[in-house]
C-alpha cells in the first residue's frame, strides 16, 4: 500500500490533510516544515502548505490533495459523475470561496503580506462577509444530516469543520447553530484527535 508523506505544519491547512488520511486509516509520514520554507520551496515553487508527496510527485493545495485522496481510496466522496458528486463539489467549493477566500484574506492582512501593503481595516468588512456567508453554507447543508451531505461523511465534512476552526482562531464569530453543532460533533471524531496528535508529535 502506498505511503504518504504530508509536508506542512498542524495549525495550517495540512490539517485538512492529515484528517483525512486518519479519517482513512492510511499511512504517512508527517514533515512540519513552515510555509516558503527551502524544504516546502522544494516541492511546491509557491510556498505554501500542505504538499502531499505520493510516488515522488508533489501535489499541492488541501482542497486537491483530500480530493485526490477521497477519489483514489474511493471513501469520503460520492462518485464521479453524479449528482451527489456534483452537489459535494459545489458545496466544497462554496466553502473555499466564501469562508476560506475570507479568513486567508484576514490572514494576509495581519501577518502575511509585507506590513507596508496591509490594510487592517479591511478586516472590518470580512468579519461582515463571514457572517453573511456563513448564513448560506448553513442553509446549503442537508437538513436531515448530520453531515453536509446527510447520512454520508464527505471531504466536505472536513473542509468545513477546519474553516470553522480556523474562524474562531481569526477570532470570526461562528453563529449559526447548525454549524456550531456539526464542529462539534466532527471534533469529536477520533480520527480528529489522531491528526491533531499527529501534528503536534513533530512540532
Amino acid at each position: 500500500m502506498t505511503r504518504y508523506q504530508v509536508v506542512g505544519g498542524v495549525r495550517t491547512r495540512t490539517m485538512r490533510v492529515l484528517w483525512t488520511l486518519e479519517e482513512l486509516g492510511l499511512s504517512y509520514d508527517h514533515i512540519d516544515a513552515a510555509p516558503r520554507s527551502d524544504e516546502v520551496r522544494a516541492l511546491n515553487p509557491s510556498g505554501k502548505v500542505p504538499v502531499l508527496v505520493t510516488n515522488g510527485v508533489a501535489i499541492p493545495d488541501s482542497v486537491a490533495i483530500i480530493t485526490y485522496l477521497a477519489d483514489a481510496h474511493d471513501a469520503l466522496t460520492y462518485p464521479a459523475g453524479t449528482v451527489d458528486r456534483a452537489r459535494q463539489d459545489a458545496f466544497v467549493q462554496m466553502v473555499n470561496d466564501e469562508v476560506d477566500g475570507v479568513l486567508w484574506a484576514a490572514a494576509r492582512h495581519s501577518f502575511i503580506l509585507p506590513e507596508a501593503h496591509r490594510v487592517p481595516q479591511v478586516k472590518d468588512s470580512l468579519r461582515w462577509e463571514f457572517a453573511q456567508n456563513q448564513q448560506r453554507i448553513a442553509e446549503r447543508m442537508t437538513p436531515d444530516g448530520p453531515f453536509v451531505m446527510g447520512e454520508v461523511m464527505t471531504i466536505a465534512d472536513i473542509l468545513l469543520s477546519h474553516c470553522m476552526g480556523w474562524a474562531g482562531s481569526a477570532k470570526f464569530d461562528v453563529t449559526e447553530d447548525r454549524l456550531l453543532a456539526h464542529d462539534v460533533m466532527m471534533k469529536a471524531r477520533p480520527s480528529f484527535k489522531r491528526a491533531l496528535a499527529a501534528g503536534k508529535s513533530t512540532s
